[in-house]
This record gives structure tokens, C-alpha cells and sequence, in this order.
């Protein structure tokens, strides 16, 4: 189950309350809230990823 890269938790793909897609990967997320907050920087949230 993938992971929102704003507040960590784990998303279920079928019942994420939003998307993003950056570099040809697709982001989930809890809430919208947190999409408008990763799109205004994603790179500041990818840097936490290892891998």
C-alpha cells in the first residue's frame, strides 16, 4: 500500500481522496489537503523517500 509523502500514512489506491504525478510516478493521498501541500513542493517531501 503505497505511502502519502505529506503525512505518511498508508493510502488505499481505490479510496485515495486525491493524485499527483511527478517524474511519471503517481502520488496518493488522504486528503486534498495534503495534495495542495505536496504540489506546491514535492521535492521537499521525495527527499524523506530511501529508495
Amino acid at each position: 500500500m503505497p505511502k502519502n509523502p505529506v503525512c505518511n500514512m498508508d493510502v488505499d489506491e481505490k479510496k485515495a481522496q486525491a493524485t499527483s504525478e511527478y517524474r511519471g510516478k503517481i502520488y496518493y493521498f488522504c486528503a486534498k489537503g495534503c495534495k495542495v501541500t505536496f504540489d506546491k513542493n514535492p521535492e521537499m517531501y521525495l527527499g524523506k523517500e530511501k529508495g
